[in-house]
């Protein structure tokens, strides 16, 4: 392989850098890792190292330095574009550097000096004796043959330098995945110096294994479950983990992105060029106000460890839970306890020893071991299930809140011991808090259900123009539960229903509606769950549609086709005969109701005596017809007989109208006053 040596790719010399290794990690389920670097930083030494490029807006916007002794000065790193900028006004382009031939192609007209002639490039081209390179002298062309080892050094220096910044960049960017972190620090000795900042990371994920008691409705000595929490860790932050202080937090934090790593620019309106002479002023906009005098600078503090891993924790609790002796079942204690570090609205598991996890490595640790009060039960979500869940309920007895998991039930004693029961979901559960876990259904349980559905009278109200029923009604679903021998806690979920007050003991309520819980003994036994409800139900005693009982006028009126629309007709009066054949002597109300029926009785006699009188009136008005025709057709001896039984016809039909007005109005008189009657 031919070798070349090139002058103009120079190497730049910097500060003394010191790598920090990662110190802490902290892995939040916010799905961010704080990670702490630290270490010894030689006087006038920098800090650097390696980040992922996704993790660099971050990075930027989360970057601490606690250098107690130095003066930080700045952090450098590559452009995102770093191949884009490095090469931006320069005559080469990345694949210029495919070859050493190109790479000189690329720099023609360039002033350069090989061996001992010197000029400007003209060509370059490989040949089997070595590089023939071409330059250009003020006397002509000159051919240089440049074989292993020859230098070609370029005049210009600030392009040299330029070109060896676009080759170092070139070889950063074939690793564009991750980039280069240069902090520059300024000390007169050596000292310790930490680097925290915040970064994407894989949520960090618990898992729990829960040994469960025996079913069993003894209360004493009180049972109890053993959890255990696993988390499963992934370090994809492209750096070793090696015996790091890891802490894994809970907790509802706010989690951003923003990239500023990426450059930006602001649109500017453009303005047209103005033609010569032409004046513009910028308006006058007044005085400014004088600037401030610049705030004095901030001493530099110490910060410590516990500060370092957790710098928004305001108070702390502290609680030891690892390390169980003697295990239920004889299962094994982690290696090591946790501590729980609790502040406002998170908790962080702390592990006590190192942990060691290689970059692009998943580890499952274990953050928890405790014992907690627990119980099991039955417990009936669906009503219209065959079969209750098998569950525990445990109650957190530590003072912190344990994260939501995945928990693999194991059984503790006697034949369940050691065996798998199923699998239960925990969701985050606070300090004092209970959860009801179900693993498994339980088909030697059978349960029935059936609904039913009755109402009550309860108050009876007379008001104008309609009576008021007031009515109680019980929705009973009632839970026939066969255990078969079995003894213990049944806990029953029922869905609330709005606006109805339910007659069975709650213990509790929650997303999960309300909770209902009773001991089977044994056998059979059936569960009444039944909700009340006030049923109001208004009666009108006339049909506001025909208007004012006074203003309504027979003559112009259907009464036969708007019959059971009327006080008195058919299907009023029966409905308030039913509501009061329904309705216990007791209830208040009841005998203004047994009025109003025998009111309504008294106007179907009315209103029937007015239909009467009313047909008889039509019947003689037909008849005064007809006798006005017969005078009409009739001459000499007959018309004296036609007109006597006209004049005859005529005084009936009056009186026929004059009784059927008196009727309708004695019937109108008795509506009114009945619905007058009331409150």
């Amino acid at each position: 392989m031919r070798r070349l040596t090139l002058a103009f790719l120079l190497t730049a010399t910097t500060a003394l850098a010191t790598e920090l290794p990662v110190r802490s990690v902290t892995l939040s389920s916010a799905g961010l890792a704080q990670i702490e670097r630290a270490g010894e930083v030689p006087a006038d030494g920098n800090v650097t190292f390696r980040a992922r490029t996704d993790d660099v807006d971050d990075l930027l916007r989360s970057l601490i330095v606690v250098d107690p002794a130095g003066t930080v000065e700045g952090l450098r790193l590559p452009a995102r574009d770093l191949a884009g900028e490095a090469f931006r006004g320069l005559p080469l382009r990345a694949e210029d550097f495919d070859s050493r031939a190109r790479l000189l192609a690329a720099l023609r007209g360039q002033e350069a000096e090989a061996g001992s002639a010197r000029g400007r490039i003209a060509d370059a081209a490989e040949t089997d004796n070595g590089l023939r390179l071409t330059l250009i002298t003020p006397r002509g062309l000159v051919t240089v043959l440049l074989r292993e080892g020859d230098e070609v050094k370029l005049l210009d220096e600030g392009l040299a330098a330029r070109v060896a910044r676009a080759a170092e960049a070139l070889a950063a960017a074939r690793s564009a995945d991750e980039r280069r972190i240069d902090i520059r620090l300024r000390a007169d000795r050596a000292r310790q110096v930490a680097v925290l900042y915040v970064a994407g990371a894989p949520l960090w994920k618990p898992s729990y294994r829960l040994l469960v008691p025996p079913m069993t409705a003894a209360a004493s000595p009180a049972p109890q479950a053993r959890l255990q929490g696993w988390a499963v860790v992934e370090n994809a932050s492209g750096s070793d983990w090696d015996s790091v202080r890891l802490a894994l937090v809970s907790g509802d934090a706010a989690a951003f992105r923003q990239r500023i790593y990426d450059p930006i620019t602001v649109p500017r309106p453009e303005l047209p060029v103005h033609i010569a002479g032409a004046v513009h002023v910028r308006p006058d906009t007044g005085a400014r106000p004088i600037p401030l005098p610049a705030p004095a600078p901030v001493p530099s503090t110490t910060m410590s460890r516990e500060m370092a891993a957790a710098p928004q924790m305001a108070r702390r609790a502290e609680a030891v839970i690892g390390g169980a002796a003697g295990g239920i079942a004889g299962t094994s204690a982690p290696a090591g306890g946790a501590t729980a570090e609790a502040s406002a609205g998170r908790v962080a598991f702390v592990l006590a020893e190192p942990v060691t996890i290689h970059s692009g490595e998943t580890a499952n640790v274990p953050f928890l071991d405790i014992r907690l009060p627990a119980e099991r039960i039955w417990w009936i979500q669906d009503l219209n299930a065959r079969s209750p869940l098998q569950a525990v309920r445990i109650r957190n007895a530590s003072p912190h809140t344990l994260p939501d998991g995945l928990a693999t039930v194991y059984g503790a004693e006697g034949a369940e011991a050691g065996v798998f029961l199923g699998d239960a979901e925990i969701r985050a559960m606070p300090a004092g808090d209970g959860r009801i876990l179900a693993f498994g259904r339980d088909r030697d349980v059978q349960v029935a259900q059936t609904a039913s559905t009755n109402e009550r009278i309860i108050g009876i109200a007379l008001r104008r123009g309609f009576v008021r029923v007031e009515m109680q009604r019980v929705e009973d679903t009632a839970l026939a539960v066969d255990p078969h021998g079995g003894r213990g806690l049944v806990v029953v979920d029922v869905p609330a229903r709005p606006g109805a007050t339910p007659r069975f003991p709650v213990v509790s309520q929650g997303d999960f509606g309300l909770r209902y819980e009773t001991t089977l003994e044994g056998g059979p036994q059936t569960l009444h769950l039944a909700f009340e409800r006030p049923i109001r139900q208004d009666m009108p005693l006339w049909d506001s549609g025909l208007g004012e009982p006074i203003l309504l006028r027979w003559q112009t009126f259907d009464l036969e086709q708007n019959l059971r629309r009327l006080p008195g007709g058919p299907g009023t009066m029966e409905r308030l005969q039913e509501v009061l054949a329904r309705t216990p002597a007791d209830v208040p109300g009841r005998a203004d109701l047994a009025a109003a029926v025998e009111a309504m009785g008294e106007l179907r006699r009315l209103l029937d005596d007015a239909r009467l009188k009313q047909r008889s009136y039509r019947s003689a008005d037909q008849a005064l017809e007809r006798a006005r025709k017969a005078a009409e057709d009739r001459t000499g001896p007959d018309l004296q007989e036609a007109r006597r039984r006209l004049n005859s016809a005529s005084r009936e039909a009056e009186q026929a109208g004059a009784a059927a007005d008196q009727a309708w109005e004695t019937w109108q008189r008795a509506v009114i006053a009945l619905m007058q009657r009331g409150s």
